[in-house]
């Protein structure tokens, strides 16, 4: 047998109590797409964090071509040929294309023009069309993915581990990316491709390796496996496959929602410009676009964290556009928010003070003028039960749950919150198929229970299954309203970066 080209045996990794990864064995060889499996917490990026010298393992080695290697940071992975794009990326805004990708490998006097004809054809090469001059912060999402892997090209790199790659891109740019691994392994150059997107998987690896509860628990060849089997894999049981279409109602014809020529923010570039639209009761409206287009802003307009400069906001008939979040929540909006960890819960509160951190102003937790303690912890005893959230009871700290758990919590209140319009931003982001499974299944059933529903991701897989019309949002302006059957993958994707709907059709 061959000698793989990166070996890692016998790999235990300990953070205090916690055992992050346990006797794991993972190889790869040249010319390989090796995808990496598991859902949140099952040990894959902390495997590869030893692999490229973030993290130290407690026992095992790391092999390169049958030889012992010792990686103790970064540089010591990036002398053998290793590189890391992590899923939040490490560039500087306010410096240049060139300048980022030559940052610390360049000593003393830089011939700066030589350094961007290299670069310029290192770009070209692979086929990614750049402004090498421009400022980071002047490019969308999907270029600054490119030059992260610029840099790690420039660097000589044969081995890439990319963590998360296509959380942020719109399709084509995903396309584009996995033109670029398959043109990259070809030249006997070896891929990690960290992803919980199970066609994409399918798209790009040559085998696909499983973890769970920080055990390697599937090593296959995409040709001898399908999505059903990954999944049941990863979670450890069959899952069963969200409906849309069971018992589902259209929509009723009365508009509980109505946005009036909004407008947010001044001068030369507004957050968002005269955006109208409106949503049915019983309807859930996804809103399609690349993440930092405004999406989270018109959240806040329509739940009264900000104040529009212009335009209005209508709830059943009633102008709602001066209202304050209290007013908002007592007409019963809900908003599950993007980031639960800032901004949708308190980490050191107890489950139920969560639960009741939107309600406590209301006269039913009160006894004797005194909140009454029984009540709001058989409050949150019932949303535990209903939301099978895995927790020691009402008493237990917030911070001490899942990620899935902690995002059950805060849907729990928001839909008890909720009982007219229910806003969901990223509702799903970093969470594993179960919980996604949970949470889909709860938007449906809210919709059926006759509630207006706001669903805003970055995945077109979700919008696509659970909403009923989809509009497409681009630097704050919405670029359409379809109904799904109206929209591609293909038409979305190039609406999303910012073309016409003309051009789009093409």
């Amino acid at each position: 047998m061959s000698v793989p080209f990166f070996e890692l045996k016998h790999i235990t990794k300990y953070f205090s109590k916690v055992i992050a990864n346990r006797d794991v064995d993972f190889s790869i060889e040249r010319g390989e797409v090796v995808a990496l499996l598991g859902e949140n917490g099952a040990g894959k990026s902390t495997l590869m964090k030893i692999l490229y010298g973030l993290y130290r393992a407690d026992e095992g080695q790391i092999l390169m071509d049958g030889l012992i290697r010792k990686i103790h940071s970064p540089k010591d992975a990036m002398a053998l040929g290793i590189s890391m794009i992590q899923q939040h990326f490490s560039l500087v805004a306010a410096h240049t294309v060139i300048e980022n990708i030559i940052l610390g490998s360049v000593q003393g006097k830089i011939d700066y023009r030589g350094q961007e004809a290299g670069i310029k054809a290192l770009a070209a090469k692979y086929g990614f069309d750049l402004d090498v001059k421009a400022k980071i912060r002047d490019l969308p999402v999907g270029d600054q993915q490119k030059v992260e892997i610029l840099k790690a090209l420039y660097l000589k790199t044969r081995l890439l581990i990319m963590d998360e790659p296509t959380a942020v891109l719109t399709p084509q740019e995903t396309d584009s990316l996995m033109v670029f691994v398959k043109e990259f392994v070809k030249e006997g150059n070896a891929v990690i491709f960290i992803t919980h997107k199970l066609k994409e998987v399918m798209e790009v690896a040559d085998r696909i390796v499983v973890m769970r509860n920080g055990k390697k628990c599937g090593d296959i060849k995409k040709s001898e496996t399908n999505e059903k089997e990954l999944a049941r894999l990863m979670i450890g049981k069959d899952l069963a496959p969200v409906d849309e279409n069971a018992a589902r109602r259209p929509p009723r014809k009365r508009e509980a929602l109505v946005l009036k020529n909004v407008t947010l923010g001044g001068g030369e570039a507004p957050l968002f410009d005269s955006v109208s639209f409106s949503v049915f009761e019983g309807e859930v409206l996804g809103i399609a676009g690349v993440s930092g287009n405004g999406q989270q802003e018109l959240c806040e307009v329509i739940c009264g964290a900000r104040t529009p400069g212009k335009g209005s906001v209508e709830l059943m008939g009633e102008d709602i556009t001066g209202l304050s979040i209290h007013d908002r929540i007592q007409r019963g909006i809900g908003y599950v928010v993007s980031n639960r960890h800032k901004e949708g819960m308190v980490p050191e509160m107890t489950i139920a003070e969560n639960m009741l951190l939107k309600k406590s102003f209301d006269k039913r937790w009160l006894k004797y003028g005194l909140f009454d303690r029984k009540r709001i912890d058989d409050y949150a005893l019932t949303a535990i039960k209903n939301y099978q959230i895995k927790a020691p009871g009402p008493e237990g700290l917030a911070r001490g749950l899942s990620g899935g758990n902690q995002q059950k919590v805060v849907l729990a209140r928001e839909v008890d919150c909720g009982e007219k319009l229910i806003v969901f931003d990223q509702p799903t982001r970093g969470l594993d198929l179960g919980a996604i499974d949970n949470i889909h299944k709860i938007i449906l059933s809210q919709r059926e229970a006759g509630k207006s529903i706001i669903l805003v991701s970055t995945e077109l897989g979700e919008i696509f299954t659970l909403s009923d019309r989809i509009a497409v949002i681009y630097k704050g302006a919405i670029q359409g309203i379809f109904q799904k059957t109206e929209l591609t993958a293909e038409k979305t994707g190039l609406l999303m970066a910012g073309y016409t709907t003309d051009k789009a059709a093409v």
